[in-house]
């Protein structure tokens, strides 16, 4: 399979963009099967994941999106990838709107398309209702909230919110978050017994009432500069226990994400950047 594709980051979490909308495109299926090579760094383009751009497969909606880890799993929704996706439709040309709805695997999400000198320089997603309970991770144990829940991991006593923005997030308060610990905790919360369906995993250092730093390990990813999902839930979880409002900036290695929480709504929405930067062909078969 020869593939054509352009390589966008959204803070510095980074993707493959397939267009399946132009004729003579492979199939998903055949990009999904591609996805461990194409995503490495040595030998592929080097990713974070890919991003496949579908036609509307549901009323009410403009396109349709996909996105695939680099072990051949598919997420639901990725927070940074969807903004990297609404930048890339406006500047192929694909659509002239301001506003768009994406269909993803964990329902439609209404992206406004903020504009610079013509150009997509930030987009602004409704993520939608978060989910609180444990049933929406999912995650084994008595019904209710993950909220402030004790657990042991390899000998760390840790204190774990739980947090679903469509897909499975876990975060847990440190005085000083680092790499060593998220690299030695990340992989093994991720693959809990706990979690039947595996589970990001974020460290969280509070900065002040309205600022927290982040670090994640990301669900068939590993370590990522920054995961858009993880920064809604870790804003939602800082809400509920009390050491932020409901408007939080999440400062992650890659740069920042400007999350609300509407109490009206009860909708999350996630303002960032997204940027393009090369297009390319490559022979898949290595």
């Amino acid at each position: 399979m020869i593939l054509d594709f352009v390589k966008m980051h959204g803070i510095g979490n980074d993707f493959i963009v397939v267009d399946h909308l132009r004729p003579g495109a492979p199939s998903v299926d055949a990009v999904q099967a591609a996805a461990t090579f194409l995503c490495d760094r040595h030998f592929g383009v080097g990713a974070d994941g890919i991003l496949s751009v579908l036609p509307p497969d549901a009323p009410d909606t403009d396109f349709a999106y996909r996105m695939f880890n680099p072990d051949g799993t598919e997420a639901e929704m990725c927070g940074n990838g969807i903004r990297c996706f609404g930048k890339w439709v406006r500047d192929a040309g694909h659509t002239s709107a301001d506003r768009i709805a994406v269909g993803t695997r964990a329902g439609v999400k209404n992206l406004d398309l903020l504009l610079d000198d013509g150009q997509v320089a930030a987009v602004r997603v409704d993520m939608g209702a978060p989910g609180l309970l444990r049933a929406d991770l999912p995650m084994d144990g008595a019904p209710g909230e993950v909220l402030d829940e004790p657990i042991v991991v390899d000998g760390a006593a840790l204190r774990i919110t739980g947090v679903s923005m469509g897909n499975p997030h876990v975060a847990y308060f440190v005085d000083s978050a680092t790499d060593a610990s998220i690299d030695r905790i990340g992989p093994l919360l991720e693959r809990h017994p706990l979690f039947p369906r595996r589970t990001n995993v974020h460290e969280v250092e509070q900065i002040d009432a309205s600022t927290v730093r982040m670090l994640t390990w990301e669900r068939g990813a590993g370590r990522t500069l920054a995961c858009g999902t993880g920064a809604c839930a870790v804003a939602v979880a800082s809400h509920r226990l009390g050491r932020t409002g409901r408007d939080v900036v999440c400062r992650l290695p890659g740069g920042d994400l400007s999350i609300s929480w509407d109490a009206a709504t009860g909708h999350v929405h996630m303002t960032g950047p997204a940027a393009t930067v090369f297009t390319g062909t490559i022979d898949c078969r290595g």
